[in-house]
């Protein structure tokens, strides 16, 4: 038996165990995890800044964003409408006769996550994936980023202390231990965050499973943002710089493509100088992992040697010797339609293209070409005619997850109405979130028991709702 079998037939073991325990315990122990989080705070991030070259203010911001994820999933819990349960009686008189069906969601198993490079908190082995699991009553097998494996193992060590079985969150290392754990039998579901490359071999392993299982992936972004001709130049340009270079550029919410309306022949035009500047003004820094920094340079080489791309502007590298520039590159808004499908792909880290436009009229048929995105965003003035933005937003509707107006993508609510995922490559299934409320959803399954005894039904589907959970009866929702 590997030590992959070992961790993960554990994790059985104990999510049998926690699957079992009533919601309401389940929440005051993800409280609990939250806590341990922010007690830990001073020995976590100093870690997790050593192998990520985040700095402190990031890391301690995200640790607390990682402990409100907890928090939220156990409202989540108590709040009782993640279980959705639906109670239909029987009615004999019916033509043909209806049985006593109820339905209610369950947890899967144990669930694989794949933790993230860019978030060695909030996207890791405290992420997300992972919280949302086990508010789902799911045992959850992580495989830590290669990035920063001892921020990985000490950030286990505090949220196993929280927990009622340590089992309950597994923890492999190592590249060659993902396949294993892919492939592992007792494993029901995986979640991945990371890149199209990544994304697409886990799917490759979980095909050739003999039960090939559910894969909730998100793969890349560029997250276009449309500047209508009435916003103003300079609002745009500042809020557009400091989102590219947030976190290095190194979010999977970078605003990658910008659309700005062109200026006259032989001028720049307002936004295109304005954009360049506010880039000129910049400072890059680190990236997470060697193998993130040397991927970056790269792809803005391409970038720089596309047919009609010119480089519009760089930013200072910054004092260590491996600092990155941030860089935005132009194209006309034909020439981009030429390059595409090239020119709309990820350049992960702080590099994006402006695409110069005649008329908003023109973008509905470019943008319908991109690939699906995280987020899309418009930017217009106050008071703008809807009919200024009509024919775009009714593009983007289908093309990103999240809409935004007059704002920047970076930045993602921990929130019961968020969605954080959106058409291929950006997620493998667009229906569902990686975060928010509505993550736990992945998690689980939905069970009917038909004719079941009332003695033997789960307490959420009794009639006598002795949880007090949201239920549907005969078609009638009662709180």
């Amino acid at each position: 038996m590997t030590g992959i079998d070992t961790v993960v037939e554990r994790a059985d073991a104990a999510g049998a165990k926690w699957r079992a325990t009533p919601a309401a315990e389940r929440a005051a122990i993800l409280e609990g995890v939250a806590d341990a989080l922010l007690k830990n705070l001073d020995e976590l991030w100093p870690v997790a800044d050593a192998e990520t070259h985040l700095g402190e203010v990031r890391l301690r911001g995200e640790i607390g964003r990682t402990a409100s994820q907890f928090r939220l999933f156990a409202e989540v819990l108590r709040d009782g409408g993640s279980a959705e349960a639906v109670i239909d009686h029987a009615d004999p008189d019916a033509t043909p006769p209806l049985p006593d069906v109820r339905r209610m969601n369950q947890p899967i198993g144990v669930v694989a996550v794949f933790a993230a490079s860019n978030f060695p908190f909030a996207f890791s082995v405290a992420g997300g994936d992972t919280v949302s699991a086990l508010a789902a009553g799911c045992a959850v097998v992580v495989k830590a980023h290669e990035g920063h494996p001892r921020t990985s193992d000490l950030t286990a060590s505090v949220v196993r202390q929280a927990l009622p079985d340590p089992d309950l969150l597994g923890l492999v290392h190592g590249f060659e231990a993902g396949g294993p754990l892919v492939r592992h039998p007792l494993v029901t579901a995986v979640g991945f965050t990371g890149s199209l490359a990544g994304g697409t071999a886990v799917k490759g392993l979980i095909d050739q499973r003999p039960d090939p299982i559910p894969f909730y992936g998100e793969l890349g972004s560029v997250n276009p943002v449309i500047v209508l001709p009435s916003a103003d130049p300079a609002t745009v340009a500042a809020g557009f710089a400091a989102s590219l270079t947030l976190g290095v550029g190194q979010f999977c919410t970078n605003p990658g493509l910008v659309f700005v309306p062109e200026g006259r022949e032989g001028d720049a035009g307002a936004f295109e100088r304005a954009i360049g500047d506010a880039v000129a003004a910049t400072t890059g820094g680190r990236m997470l992992t060697a193998k993130i920094h040397d991927g970056f340079l790269r792809a803005a080489d391409r970038l720089a040697g596309r047919p009609g791309v010119a480089r519009l502007s760089s930013g200072a590298a910054g004092t260590a010797p491996d600092a990155v520039t941030p860089q935005v590159f132009s194209v006309p808004l034909e020439a981009f339609a030429d390059g595409l499908p090239e020119l709309g792909e990820e350049c992960f880290g702080p590099a994006a293209i402006v695409v110069k436009y005649r008329d908003p009229s023109d973008l509905p048929a470019v943008l319908r070409r991109l690939p699906g995105s995280l987020t899309a965003t418009v930017h217009a003035g106050p008071g703008a005619a809807p009919k200024e933005a009509g024919a775009v937003v009714q593009v983007l509707r289908r093309l990103a997850g999240r809409l935004i107006w007059n704002g920047w993508p970076t930045g993602v609510a921990v929130t019961w109405a968020m969605h954080h995922g959106g058409p291929w490559p950006a997620s493998t299934a667009p229906a569902h979130t990686s975060v928010g409320a509505a993550a736990i959803r992945r998690w689980l399954v939905p069970v009917a028991y038909q004719d079941w005894p009332a003695a033997l039904l789960p307490p959420e589907l009794q009639d006598g709702n002795p949880l007090g959970v949201p239920q549907r009866v005969d078609g009638r929702l009662r709180a």
